[in-house]
């Protein structure tokens, strides 16, 4: 076999694109009804606990940088998706929670989540789940 018919080597940041972007493509088309983006899934699906957080807060969890956040909070408000607010005791930080409208849509996407990794993933031994999460975690660290 020469090396330009030789299979690329794994890579786990290429494979990890590849699920990514498989998984993003499947809900999209399970909530196509919510006529969201995926910044804008992501945003409510961590919102989905009820929980209030501050821009930053919600920007570590989606993995942007509040800045980066801001546009898709924008849609998400217009949309009547979310309230931003001050959070009590600090008029600095911004506060953003979920309305009716949001919870709902949150909700679906929580669901949809669940079962789409339910699908791929519950085959899987434990100790596979366990690694696979300790990797996810590194590869998010790595830029702090």
């Amino acid at each position: 076999m020469t090396s330009e018919s030789a299979p690329p080597e794994w890579s786990p940041l290429l494979a990890l694109q590849r699920a990514t972007h498989a998984t993003l493509q499947v809900l999209a088309a399970e909530l196509a009804d919510l006529d969201l983006t995926p910044s804008e899934i992501n945003a409510l699906a961590n919102l989905a606990d009820g929980r209030g957080r501050t821009v930053s807060e919600l920007g570590a969890a989606v993995g942007t940088r509040p800045t980066t956040l801001t546009s898709v909070l924008d849609r998400l408000e217009r949309r009547g998706h979310i309230t931003r607010g001050t959070r009590p005791g600090d008029r600095r930080a911004v506060l953003v929670e979920l309305t009716a409208s949001g919870r709902a849509a949150a909700t679906t996407i929580r669901q949809t989540v669940t079962d789409l990794e339910r699908r791929a993933l519950d085959g899987l031994p434990t100790e596979t789940l366990t690694h696979l999460r300790a990797a996810l975690q590194a590869l998010t660290e790595v830029s702090s």
